[in-house]
């Protein structure tokens, strides 16, 4: 017993001391902020998310009521989201993606102007109120790239809150966390959130900043089911049953969604290059409007589909019975978010993406009148492969797919149509579409920032001729 109750004392001892341990108190004290910023992200993702829901609900009522209504709305909203991004916060227009990409490349004690422009509360509140205008108006655009940045930017701030005596934590490392912490909470994917930090956001070896990720992910995902509930993306799509020849047509639809995905990233592209040459303000607002008006055109005229996220079509092919799409719906599906990105406005690509690629499987299918089960894995199929040939991520775009649809047992057959879509990318560009607005991001700043110094420089050389 003596013996016993010797080990006990020795026991609280060890723990008694390694509760006044400095290192572990550090430890803990460096937790902290995660742990704070994530359940922030959880809640501003959720209240952003229902926002978005309102904002996509006007237009279907819009369309319900009177159509052609949307040819006043849709252009309102699309300029007014532009100048809302152009006048008080040009960084928070798009995505949101490629900002944060950009914020990690140049993270360092001497770069906080630049960041400001990339992330801060300033960039919060425009990209929540300019994507929700491009919503209302029927823009082809998602939440999710942009709850991305907006996250980043709630780490980055709780990062700067911290007092002095507080143990510091690496700028670059809240910045991959809140990146990882806002995909989670967007789609409900925890998995999704850690592969896509990974895969990404950073070529760092994942030991660094694993603990952060994985608790900051789960909190920041918790937060929002806590609110939400355990809600899928997407739901559950019955998948079975399916024929042996179903890996032919997987490797068929990746082709086809991965080239699109990367035909369409480059066209955007191309019409920011050319954008470039653009004199006035009046220039783009004509721009603007022109994009407007020519998407409601497509929509009114052709297929109410082009407008909105795509979550619809997803929606539709998955779980109705009208599962197959003519050839228009993909097309019209690349269009409609070509038409709301090179805007200038803010908004998302990841949704339009997946149901631009849910519209390829759902047409490919149709060529060979599979079952429902069959069509419905060419559907997730397409949306692996389309996604992948956005953001060149196919570890990313195939576990993001499975998690939403929690189809767990046809997970090799996601993975195959991510490498096929990946290389299929390859022959369009061999860069992704955030790499290059990455590079662009990064080369605004810099001439932004040679423009802001030339004066002073100027001046003091004035100084000294004088």
């Amino acid at each position: 017993m003596l013996v016993l109750l010797s080990k006990l004392r020795l026991y609280l001892k060890s723990i008694y001391d390694q509760l006044n341990n400095q290192r572990w108190k550090n430890q803990v004290l460096q937790a902290i902020p995660f742990w704070i910023a994530s359940v922030i992200t959880g809640l501003v993702a959720v209240a952003y998310a229902r926002l978005f829901v309102l904002a996509e609900l006007v237009t279907t009522k819009v369309i319900h009521w009177h159509s052609w209504l949307l040819f006043i709305i849709t252009p309102v909203c699309f300029l007014t989201s532009w100048w809302l991004a152009k006048r008080f916060s040009p960084y928070s227009r798009g995505s949101g993606i490629p900002q944060v990409a950009a914020a990690i490349e140049i993270s360092s004690p001497r770069s906080e102007k630049k960041l400001d422009k990339l992330l801060g509360i300033k960039v919060i509140v425009i990209k929540i109120i300019s994507s929700l205008l491009m919503a209302m108006g029927g823009g082809a655009i998602g939440r999710e790239g942009p709850t991305i940045q907006i996250a980043a930017s709630i780490f980055r701030k709780v990062n700067q809150l911290l007092p002095a005596w507080w143990p510091k934590v690496a700028k670059r490392n809240m910045i991959i966390t809140g990146a990882a912490a806002g995909l989670a909470a967007a789609f409900n994917t925890p998995l999704g959130g850690i592969v896509f930090a990974i895969e990404e956001l950073t070529k760092t070896h994942f030991s660094y900043y694993k603990t952060a990720i994985f608790s900051s992910v789960i909190i920041a995902g918790l937060t929002a089911q806590g609110i939400l509930g355990p809600y899928l993306y997407l739901g559950y799509p019955k998948i079975g049953n399916l024929s042996g020849f179903i890996f032919f047509a997987v490797i068929l639809v990746a082709m086809i969604s991965g080239l699109f995905g990367s035909i369409m990233s480059k066209i955007i592209l191309l019409i920011f290059r050319w954008k470039q040459s653009f004199t006035g303000n009046y220039h783009h607002l004509f721009y603007v409007l022109g994009c407007a008006f020519l998407m409601v055109a497509l929509a009114y005229f052709i297929d109410m589909n082009t407008l909105g996220s795509g979550k619809d079509v997803m929606e539709r092919v998955l779980f109705t019975p009208n599962k197959y799409s003519g050839w228009q719906t993909p097309l019209l599906r690349m269009a409609g978010p070509i038409l709301s990105f090179t805007t200038g406005a803010s908004g998302g690509i990841f949704a339009p993406a997946l149901g631009a690629g849910a519209g390829v499987g759902s047409w490919v299918s149709s060529w060979f009148h599979f079952s429902e089960t069959n069509t419905n894995l060419l559907i997730l199929a397409g949306m692996v492969g389309f996604l992948t040939g956005v953001t060149r991520s196919p570890f990313t775009s195939a576990i993001l797919v499975l998690e939403m649809t929690n189809e767990h047992n046809v997970i090799f057959q996601l993975i195959l149509a991510a490498m096929v879509a990946s290389i299929a990318a390859l022959l369009v560009d061999k860069h992704s579409f955030y790499d290059h607005l990455k590079v662009q991001y990064m080369s605004e700043l810099e001439n932004e920032e040679r423009s802001e110094n030339a004066p002073e420089k100027n001046i003091s050389e004035g100084e000294v001729i004088d």
